[in-house]
């Protein structure tokens, strides 16, 4: 057996040290069986994993949507035994048989935790950094949702006051992302957020002092967290009663984030494994396994030995966790008696319903107006703000350009913050210019539950943001991203902030929606569907993306067909049409003016708008016939990016009006010119697909 701590202040028992030594011999058993896999760090931070869910955490196995519980995240998510096997041992419906099927198909128990698969897993860890940035978002939703339903609570008193604990290692932290990410939770004074780091000095390389050399604790000191360190055991071991300190500590402190930094033996106690990269990230092997299994007294010649003392202790979590929830309950209950309007809001909000006349809200723009989209979608999101209060959100320090500012006089700023409009309840929030934490924050908030959230910057920026963004997708996140200056349009920036490749790019990823409209009312339209379409059920959701104008643009009458993606706009006159001109953005004017030349010319021409190219084609084959027939050969497409999207829609005889190469520093309109953006290349190109389709 490991070392048995001593502490008046934690009940630590024999069982309970045969137990995190059972999570050890577990975590080398699953590697060792399947041939891969990460058993190191899982067997190294037994002692911290088994002491936050069997110790710390208020969480109830039985009902891992309990809006009550603590959150739990493992950013290091190459380290998922270290979660799966806590979800075991506590209840939440894993079994040994999952974990022998561990990394196999069609398991409980994939190589890295992937929520809505795995009962327990709070969000899809593996990108290092991404679960710290997650959990940040976690923590500020967490803030954001006491403010709407219960502001006046003295601290801890409120049914909406829980925390957020988050298991990192080394990679996460040198991942640019947390930097990011723990820079803003230090600036928001996220006290209901605690980061266990896992110092345990070894990464795929070697020693982190290959890489590493700043000292972390002091990094994080800077940041404004509350910053702890937990020494070693003699032996070498985690020591469970200094965990369990320094997380009560850090569970009190309400007034900053909290940073623990524990030293441990990646490994421990394999003889020969222990502290080497070897372990990080490969099995054992039969011979140290059996090794292992001898120094903390285990029968060498079984494998995925449990005890039914220990499973029936380790299930014990059980009873705490509906304990736990039935006292939660309790105060939910006087808090609903207490404010009944509050509550009926919180009931309306938890079943992803929207208040009664929102739509209503929704702005119309008067055709014929020239106005950019970015303008158009800022006052929707002023116009929804009035009436959807779990709507809420910001940018990354470009507010005034993405027009993402949905209440001027109130920011999400902590106590404390000398800035007019501070509320640590407020609506606007300033992610700074931190665009990947941004959207990973986005993901945790939208995980956490109870708000609906989005976050702008320029589209040239997403790539910043790219895996995060795929993650949004991954997991049928609902966030919206508002990204403006979606084009050359932009104008004299030039090439450096001017998108080319990003729209084809994005619509590159599953599951995301690229939402491009093409003026004022097709922006309100959009907002419309994207709020529609929310859900937080796994698999039914997705994210959105808002591509939108710098420029002003013209303005059509409103058609609630644009929420169908892609509907005809314009139609052919003096018979059928003959070619068809399909538009996106600010290139959809373009295709109308180009229809007015060749209509002159007595050519029956249709514009098609196709806002979304991932909406449209969620509709029926017969929908989609009745916007672009088949039997029509001559179509043309015009977008100012790279024209990847638009093959499979313009066919052999097609053309495509698009953009191969980098933009310029330039006036917008003299950039649509030079690069061939007029009306009159649309329609030459309309020609000569006519010519081609007649051959």
């Amino acid at each position: 057996m490991s070392t048995k701590p001593t502490t008046t202040d934690l009940q630590w028992t024999e069982l309970d040290q045969r137990a995190v030594d059972t999570v050890r011999v577990l975590a080398a058993d699953a590697v060792q069986k399947v041939g891969n896999g990460h058993p190191g760090t899982a067997m190294s931070l037994a002692p911290a994993a088994y002491t936050l869910f069997q110790k710390v955490m208020r969480h109830d196995p039985a009902d891992a949507e309990w809006t009550g519980r603590d959150r739990f995240v493992l950013s290091a998510g190459h380290s998922s035994l270290t979660l799966y096997i806590q979800l075991y041992l506590a209840g939440y419906g894993l079994e040994l048989d999952d974990l022998k099927a561990f990394r196999t198909w069609g398991s409980k128990t994939p190589g890295h935790p992937e929520y809505g698969h795995t009962t327990g897993v709070e969000t899809t860890t593996g990108p290092l950094g991404q679960g710290v940035a997650n959990a940040v978002g976690m923590a500020m939703a967490a803030r954001y949702e006491r403010g709407l339903f219960d502001p006046e609570a003295a601290p801890g008193t409120s049914p909406f006051d829980h925390m957020i604990w988050v298991v990192a290692g080394d990679g996460c932290l040198q991942e640019g992302i947390s930097a990011e990410a723990s820079s803003l939770a230090g600036h928001q004074k996220l006290g209901n957020l605690v980061v266990l780091w896992d110092d345990n000095h070894i990464s795929i390389e070697g020693d982190t002092e290959t890489a590493v050399s700043e000292d972390t604790l002091k990094r994080y000191e800077a940041y404004g967290w509350h910053v702890q360190r937990v020494d070693q055991l003699p032996s070498g071991d985690l020591d469970p009663a200094g965990l369990y300190a320094a997380l009560q500590a850090a569970k009190a402190e309400t007034g900053r984030p909290s940073f623990i930094a524990a030293r441990s033996i990646i490994a421990w106690p394999a003889p020969h494994a222990q502290n080497t990269e070897a372990s990080h990230g490969s099995a054992l092997g039969d011979e140290e396994v059996a090794a292992t299994k001898k120094v903390l007294g285990f029968d060498p010649e079984k494998s995925f030995e449990v005890s039914d003392e220990v499973i029936s202790h380790t299930r014990e979590a059980l009873d705490r966790g509906r304990e736990a929830k039935a006292e939660w309950e309790k105060s939910l209950a006087a808090w609903r008696t207490a404010n009944p309007e509050r509550a009926a809001e919180f009931d309306r909000i938890s079943a992803g319903e929207l208040p009664a006349g929102w739509e209503d809200k929704l702005p119309v723009f008067e055709p014929g107006k020239s106005v950019a989209t970015r303008a158009a979608s800022g006052k929707v999101l002023q116009a929804l703000g009035e009436i959807v209060p779990e709507l809420w959100g910001g940018s990354a320090d470009l507010a005034g350009s993405n027009n993402t500012t949905i209440d001027k006089t109130s920011s999400f700023l902590p106590s404390g913050n000398p800035l007019p409009g501070a509320d640590p309840y407020g609506r606007t929030i300033h992610f700074g210019i931190r665009e990947h934490a941004m959207a990973a924050a986005m993901n945790g908030i939208a995980l956490h539950g109870h708000t609906r959230i989005y976050g702008g910057t320029f589209l040239v920026f997403s790539d910043y943001m790219r895996n995060a963004v795929r993650l949004s997708a991954l997991m049928h996140l609902p966030v919206t991203y508002v990204w403006t200056h979606d084009s050359i349009g932009l104008g004299e920036d030039g090439p450096t902030h001017q998108p080319v490749e990003h729209l084809a790019s994005l619509r590159a990823i599953p599951g995301l929606n690229i939402v491009r409209p093409a003026d004022a009312n097709e922006t309100a339209v959009a907002w419309r569907e994207i709020l529609r379409r929310y859900t937080k059920v796994f698999g039914k959701g997705a994210p959105h993306g808002l591509a939108l104008t710098r420029q002003g643009v013209p303005t059509y009458e409103a058609n609630d067909d644009a929420a169908k993606g892609g509907y005809v706009l314009f139609e052919a006159e003096g018979g059928d049409a003959q070619v068809l001109l399909i538009g996106t953005g600010s290139e959809v004017h373009l295709a109308v003016e180009a229809r007015e030349e060749l209509q002159a010319a007595g050519i029956p021409t249709r514009v098609v708008s196709m806002p979304s190219v991932e909406w449209f084609e969620e509709q029926d084959q017969a929908y989609k016939d009745s916007v672009l027939p088949p039997s029509v050969k001559a179509r043309v497409a015009v977008e100012a990016g790279i024209g990847l999207t638009w093959h499979r829609y313009v066919g052999d005889a097609g053309r495509i009006v698009s953009l191969e190469h980098f933009g310029a520093s330039a006036d917008a309109k003299v950039l649509f010119r030079e690069f061939g953006f007029t009306g009159e290349h649309v329609a030459a190109a309309a020609r000569e697909s006519l010519a081609a389709a007649t051959r």
